[in-house]
C-alpha cells in the first residue's frame, strides 16, 4: 500500500498581500529574510531607476493603461508615483511639462523598467503560493564543502 505523499500546502494569503504592499515583505513574513531582502532590493532598484530615467511620467494610468497593468504589480509604490504624476504634472501646461518629464525613448525605457519590476513581483507573488515557512536561501560553508567533495567523485 502506498501513502498519498501529496500534502496540500497552505496558501499564505497574508504573505501575498504583504508582498504586493512592499515587494519582498511576503517572503520576510514567512521567515525567508535573505530571499525577501534580495527581492525587495532588486524590484525597488528597478522602480527607482525607471522613475529616475523616465521621470515620474513613466507611470501614467491615463496615457499608458496597458503598461500600468504590469507596473501596478509593484504595489502602492507605483500607485504613489502615478498619483504624483496626476497631481503635479498633469495640470501643467505643455511647456511646463517639458522640463519635468522624460522625453521620447528615455521615457519609454523608464516605463519598461517599472513594468519589468511589476512583472517580476508578479512572479514573486506566484512563488509565495508554494513557499514554505522558514525555507530560506541559507547555505553554510559546511554545505558548500560537502557539495564540492561530492562533485569530485567521492563515494556517497
Amino acid at each position: 500500500m502506498s501513502k498519498n505523499t501529496n500534502q496540500e500546502q497552505p496558501v499564505h494569503v497574508t504573505a501575498i498581500i504583504l508582498g504586493w504592499i512592499l515587494p519582498g515583505l511576503g517572503h520576510i513574513s514567512l521567515g525567508q529574510k535573505r530571499r525577501g531582502t534580495l527581492i525587495m532590493v532588486g524590484i525597488l532598484f528597478l522602480v527607482l531607476c525607471g522613475a529616475l530615467v523616465g521621470g515620474i511620467d513613466a507611470v501614467d494610468h491615463n496615457k499608458d493603461g496597458l503598461w500600468f497593468i504590469a507596473q501596478v504589480w509593484c504595489g502602492p509604490v507605483v500607485i504613489g508615483i502615478d498619483l504624483l504624476n496626476q497631481t503635479i504634472l498633469a495640470p501643467l501646461p505643455i511647456a511646463g511639462k517639458a522640463t519635468y518629464v522624460g522625453l521620447s525613448h528615455v521615457n519609454e525605457i523608464g516605463t519598461l523598467c517599472i513594468a519589468m519590476a511589476g512583472l517580476m513581483n508578479f512572479v514573486v507573488l506566484l512563488d509565495l503560493l508554494q513557499a514554505k515557512q522558514g525555507d530560506d536561501l541559507v547555505c553554510t560553508f559546511a554545505d558548500r564543502k560537502g557539495d564540492a567533495s561530492m562533485g569530485r567523485g567521492a563515494k556517497q
